[in-house]
């Protein structure tokens, strides 16, 4: 994500909760929903105004009347540059504390480039696995956000959060990674179907309309994290015969 810089023309009105700015870009894209820095503090470009209109952003050259968040937009000054602060730039323990507030979707940084990064970071086999643990949640909390701000269907949200959550487990086991009895209940819960109705159905795929073909690849998306924590389940429970009959219907899948 590029760096964008804005010079700060006047300040027009300003509160505790933030305020309203004429200011012009002087590199890069000034976009609604990033954060710039001023000093250790911190606001959020929320709003962008140009010639009486909203756009969702503009660049070098340019002038805009733009809303921040944050108490710090009082005590700026004319010809100040405010910096972007991007997402590689945001240490963990600020993320955490950001993501406690539970922040608005559209704040930087946004839950699909939240998510990238976290999963960058879990995967990351030179960090400590504590560390990487809490990337992970980093991770497990972008992931909801991002099915949140898209307005994605369960279903269709749950591989990539079945992702994250099957590799915690089978990275660090269930001490640490997760419940794998719990992730298997919750992706159970999202199928419509019993595995002999999804075999029937998928044998004769070609036949069915698209919608239903598309619901069962993303049923079929499923089983493979099922299958992954398969080996931390009770060989006699009911999980494990609802996970073993669904890792057998597979292959009958579009």
């Amino acid at each position: 994500m590029s760096i964008a810089e804005l010079q700060v023309y006047s300040v027009e009105e300003a509160d505790v909760t933030g305020g309203v700015c004429v200011v012009r870009c002087v590199g890069g894209v000034a976009r609604a929903g990033q954060v710039y820095a001023v000093g250790e503090s911190r606001m959020g470009l929320r709003h962008i105004e140009r010639y009486g209109r909203p756009v969702a952003s503009f660049d070098a050259g340019h002038v805009a009347k733009v809303h921040f968040t944050g108490a710090v937009v009082a005590l700026l000054t004319r010809g100040q540059v405010l910096t972007s602060v991007p997402p590689d730039g945001h240490s963990l323990e600020d993320l955490e504390a950001w993501l406690a507030t539970g922040p608005p979707l559209r704040d930087e940084p946004q839950p699909r480039t939240l998510r990238v990064l976290a999963g960058v970071r879990m995967r990351d086999e030179r960090l400590p696995d504590e560390v990487r643990l809490r990337w992970g949640r980093v991770a497990l909390a972008a992931t909801h956000r991002c099915a949140q701000a898209e307005g994605t269907p369960a279903l269709a949200a749950a591989p990539e959060l079945a992702y994250v959550q099957g590799y915690l487990i089978q990275q660090f086991g269930p001490a640490r990674g997760g419940d794998p009895a719990a992730l298997c209940r919750e992706l159970l819960a999202l199928i419509d179907l019993t595995p002999t109705q999804a075999a029937a159905q998928g044998r004769g795929w070609r036949d069915l309309p698209h919608h239903r073909i598309r619901h069962l690849r993303r049923i079929k998306s499923l089983i493979p994290w099922l299958t992954a924590v398969r080996p931390h389940l009770p060989d006699d429970g009911p999980l494990a015969e609802a996970v073993d009959a669904w890792s057998a219907v597979r292959p009958d899948l579009p």
